[in-house]
């Protein structure tokens, strides 16, 4: 049997973890000196508490190499193979965590660790697509080399509403701060080549920015694969998300809609308001 794992940045919600079987091996959040498992014992509102109180992004990092030599062991030892997914390996350690956690197994033939290059659902593209090849009975490294080529097809994207936490991270300057909440500006922020870049700027209130951002990659989506589409996000609302719903099932094209928030990883950077389309080029 052929077992599917991702680290927790894949940002999959409980039904379609347990709809998919999937294993999610949690990265690590710190609120200071507290430690925390993503996703397992800390959530994204208390993120958001912590950080507007201390005015400081919390720091993250990739699982510990002991637990995840644990976790490949016990489906190992059943006779399964892994295939394990993680975020880009150009932010963060995940990813080479468990390429030694299966060396250290002498498990490299039974093991395949798939860097994403990319983040939240973007993962969550693939570890979907991984675990239906795996319920057909595809192999090992079949499933690999299909995931490594498909990686290239994932058009991540999301807007975001405030600036104040990409500052705290570190990831825009104090002054493109205040001027972004003063002109209203909310940048769009891209996945390519497993590194992030805003690539345009969106005016106005954020309910308003996120229905042009979707109306702006309206000719792209109804070319993409038609299987799945991720509306994810950070605390928008449910009414709010129920617009967004409907104005993707306007365009006739995919079969299924997931919505899923971000997790404390991709939250503590993005703040709160955020919301992302991923889908994947035909």
């Amino acid at each position: 049997m052929i077992k599917i794992l991702s680290d927790s940045t894949c940002d999959l919600s409980p039904e379609l973890v347990e709809r998919y079987n999937v294993e999610i091996i949690p990265l690590h959040v710190y609120l200071g000196e507290e430690e925390y498992l993503d996703g397992k014992n800390i959530f994204p509102e208390k993120i958001y508490e912590w950080s507007n109180a201390m005015g400081l992004t919390p720091r993250t990092s990739a699982p510990v190499i002991e637990d995840v030599i644990e976790e490949f062991r016990k489906y190992l030892d059943q006779g399964d193979e892994l295939v394990v997914f993680t975020i880009s390996s150009s932010m963060s350690a995940s990813f080479n965590v468990c390429k030694l956690a299966a060396e250290t197994l002498d498990a490299t033939d039974r093991v395949a660790v798939i860097d994403s290059e990319n983040l939240t659902t973007g993962i969550g593209h693939l570890v979907i697509e991984a675990a239906e090849m795996a319920a057909e009975g595809k192999g090992l490294r079949e499933i690999e080399a299909k995931m490594l080529e498909r990686r290239k097809k994932l058009k991540s994207s999301f807007v975001v509403d405030t600036l104040v936490f990409l500052h705290r991270g570190g990831r825009c300057s104090g002054l493109a701060a205040m001027l972004g909440s003063v002109l209203k500006l909310h940048p769009r922020i891209v996945v390519e080549n497993g590194a992030m870049h805003s690539d345009k700027k969106y005016r106005g209130t954020i309910d308003k920015v996120i229905m042009n951002y979707i109306k702006d990659l309206e000719e792209d989506l109804k070319k993409a694969k038609p299987d799945r589409i991720f509306i994810t996000h950070s605390s928008c609302s449910d009414e709010f998300i129920a617009k967004v719903i409907s104005e993707l099932e306007s365009l006739n094209h995919f079969k299924e809609i997931f919505v899923t928030r971000t997790g404390c990883v991709v939250s503590s950077h993005c703040g709160p308001g955020t919301l992302g389309i991923l889908y994947i080029d035909e």
